[in-house]
Order: structure tokens, then sequence, then C-alpha cells
């Protein structure tokens, strides 16, 4: 039954579900096997680059760095201001201080950099501009003189002086 036409009775109705069952599963197997294709097509540049490191001697030690140096980065303590950080450095090295560097000195400073920035945090920074700011600020404010009351005065409160006073009456 084709979807335009109209559903009669209930013998129509069940025939137009097992159709529509038996739709969605020829569908399902169809993007089912789509998928694999895609995932080794996307798998076999990994794959070749595994064998390659496989046979090359020592490519163990560098592939353990890097994973070392992924999950430093990756951290706990990674929250916007350190992954920012991690992008921005490697940009502003190279533009400025490893402009006319190697490849090895570029690639040495940029691994160095990105380690000690993952340490760097937002708790860390503004601990740091805390204590500039505390040291800034003066110590104590200006504190107000006594007048001199003559004698008879009493002072019943020393609030500050805003709002209603304490005897005032309100409507």
């Amino acid at each position: 039954m084709k979807s335009s036409q109209k559903i009669n009775n209930l013998e129509e109705l069940k025939a137009e579900i097992a159709r529509v069952n038996v739709r969605k599963r020829e569908q399902e197997a169809y993007l089912l096997d789509q998928y694999s294709l895609l995932k080794n097509k996307i798998e076999a540049p990994i794959r070749f680059v595994k064998n390659i490191t496989s046979v090359v001697p020592g490519a163990g030690i560098v592939k353990g760095v890097a994973n070392n140096i992924g999950k430093a980065m990756k951290g706990k303590d990674a929250d916007w201001l350190t992954n920012v950080l991690q992008i921005g450095t490697p940009l502003v090295l190279n533009s400025t201080l490893l402009r006319n560097a190697g490849w090895l000195k570029k690639a040495v400073v940029l691994l160095a950099s990105e380690t000690a920035v993952g340490q760097v945090n937002q708790s860390k920074i503004s601990s740091i501009i805390g204590k500039i700011t505390n040291f800034i600020k003066p110590k104590g404010g200006k504190k107000k003189k006594k007048k001199d009351l003559p004698a008879g005065f009493v002072v019943e409160d020393e609030s500050p002086d805003f709002g209603l006073p304490t005897n005032s009456e309100t409507y």
C-alpha cells in the first residue's frame, strides 16, 4: 500500500504496519552497513600509521611522550583560561620569539610551553591578582575624628548618616 492511499479497514492498517516495520529494518541494516564502511575508511590512515610506528625503532617512546602530554593538557584543572592559554601561547611564540627559529627549536619550546601552561589554572591566576591588589590597596581607610561635644550632650547611636533616623516616625 502506498502512503498516498487512505487506510479503510483493520486489515489494511495491519498490512501497512508490517510494511513500515520491514522498511525500517531494511533502512537500519543499510545504515549500519554504511557506518561500518565509513568507519573502516576513517581508520585506514590510523592503521597505516600504527603499522609504520610498530616497525620504526623508538617510535613507541615518542608515542608515550605525546600521550602523556595529551593527558596533562586534559587534566582536572583544565578550565577555560588554561585552554585559551594553551592555544594562544604557541601562536604568540611563533609570531614573536620563534619567528626565525628552526623547526626543532620551535617544537621543543612549544612542547615545554604547553606543558607549563597546562599547570596554570584560573585559581592560581586569581590568587596572584588578589595578592597584588592587597599590596596596592591602602591598609586602612580614613577615620572620622570625633567632634568635641560640649558637656551635657550625649551621642545615642554612632551609626552612619543614611536612611531614617532611629527616633523618627514613619508613615
